[in-house]
């Protein structure tokens, strides 16, 4: 873990000298994201809205929370119900030149993003990857007909209208010392939560209103063998963990916690362009976010351990109450 993220999440913050060096970039920072935000609730910067409901899934915080488990359960939750849902993402990562940009099962991530290539991995819905979001929204309306869209970390891209804003919450860190960038992890306050439509805890105990998501771990897949998989009780031996994540110590936990033997954790950074050599021998456990990056040189003792977003049944029939009216609303405006 780098040295500032030990500063972001690990008491006692305020002691450390670089969270007060850091205080007058905080206050450049909170002064810039204040009056973007006011400037676009009173009108001031032009919102683009697309005809039909926009979802928008993100977090106040960096690193990841568990949004994309969450995208792809939504949009599963929605194909279920009869809506032909459209995910479009930032494609944090990606180096592609044109945009928008169709992702596909075979995409590379280091065009598309990680995250958007994962999820399409898992799902059926069409996905674009696209900076100008309210673009790629309008892409996937007019090219597949999509009746929902589903904006993946979109929270602070307030160019695109929304109908349904989701907050995710890491359960385990939960906001850290509370500061904005750089003195702490925030993109914005914590009282932007008061503005949300629904806050997400991953993990943890939920807090005052807030719905719990919790990742529930399948089979161990192979990372050269896609159709090769191994329960983790079966796993024999000892292995190396690694992950290229937000919150590494999360997936570790969750490996020791299902009496993995585990001889070394590797932590790197968030979206991490993996080689070979970043990958020591024998047995190797990873994210599925980190395989799709390692498919192409992967050795046969790779792992990685996927995880599905549960949520209770309650928040989802509210969820889908939400977009039914939304739909309704939408429709209605445009008859008028």
């Amino acid at each position: 873990m780098r040295y500032i993220e030990k500063v972001w999440f690990r008491p006692p913050w305020l002691t450390q000298p670089l969270c007060w060096l850091l205080l007058p970039l905080t206050v450049i920072f909170w002064a810039i994201s204040r009056t973007r935000f006011w400037a676009y609730q009173k009108g001031i910067f032009k919102r683009n809205k697309v005809a039909v409901p926009v979802v928008v899934v993100g977090n106040i915080s960096v690193g990841g929370n568990g949004k994309t488990p969450l995208v792809i359960r939504l949009a599963s939750l929605l194909r279920q119900h009869g809506y032909h849902p459209g995910i479009v993402s930032r494609g944090y990562g990606g180096k592609h030149a044109a945009y928008p940009l169709v992702v596909k099962k075979d995409s590379d991530p280091a065009m598309v993003g990680d995250e958007p290539v994962l999820m399409r991995q898992h799902l059926a819905c069409p996905l674009v990857v696209d900076p100008v979001r309210a673009r790629g929204a309008q892409h996937l309306i007019e090219q597949f007909k999509c009746d929902v869209i589903i904006c993946d970390d979109g929270l602070q891209h307030y160019a695109l209208g929304r109908d349904i804003e989701i907050a995710v919450v890491d359960g385990q860190r939960r906001h850290g010392n509370a500061c904005l960038l750089p003195m702490g992890p925030l993109r914005e306050p914590t009282t932007r939560l008061k503005h949300v439509d629904f806050v997400v805890v991953n993990g943890g105990s939920p807090q005052g209103g807030e719905n719990l998501m919790t990742l529930e771990p399948g089979k161990l897949v192979n990372v050269k063998y896609a159709n090769k998989t191994l329960a983790m009780s079966e796993l024999n031996r000892p292995a190396t963990a690694i992950a290229g994540i937000g919150n590494p110590s999360r997936f570790f936990d969750l490996l020791k916690s299902k009496q993995i033997r585990l001889k070394n954790c590797v932590s790197f950074g968030d979206h991490h362009p993996f080689s070979k050599e970043d990958i020591p021998s024998g047995t190797v456990l990873m994210t599925e976010k980190d395989a799709v990056k390692c498919r192409t040189f992967a050795e046969q003792d790779w792992w990685y351990l996927p995880v599905n977003a549960k949520l209770s049944s309650q928040f989802e029939e509210t969820i889908i109450a939400r977009i039914k009216a939304s739909v309704h609303r939408n429709k209605h405006t445009k008859s008028d």
